[in-house]
Formats: C-alpha cells, structure tokens, sequence
C-alpha cells in the first residue's frame, strides 16, 4: 500500500476536529451541552479518521 502526505486542507480539518473533540472532553460545560451523547470521544474518532482518510486516498 502506497501512503500519500494529507492535503494541507485535510490537515486543517482534522486539527480542527481534533482540538474541538478535546474540549469536549476535558471542559464539563461544553459536555453539558449535549448529555447523553459523548461528543468528545466521538470527535477524537473521527479526527483519526479523517487522517487516515487523508493518508490512503490520493487528494483527499
């Protein structure tokens, strides 16, 4: 398997994601917001997928 570098784009979206999963997480009343639904975790995941997206698919 050939593993391309994330587009600069993709990149910035997973950052993005990412630093927002973590706040999420760790800042109880951004959690409050949503109870019952673990948006950090769920972010943090997605944040990794994004990447892993970014680093299999050529331009993406």
């Amino acid at each position: 398997m050939k593993l391309n570098a994330p587009t600069n784009l993709a990149f910035l979206i997973a950052v993005i994601v990412f630093v927002v999963g973590i706040l999420f997480t760790f800042i109880g009343k951004l959690a409050a917001l949503i109870p019952a639904f673990p948006l950090g975790p769920i972010l943090l995941i997605a944040a990794f997928v994004i990447l892993a997206l970014a680093n299999m698919l050529k331009n993406f």
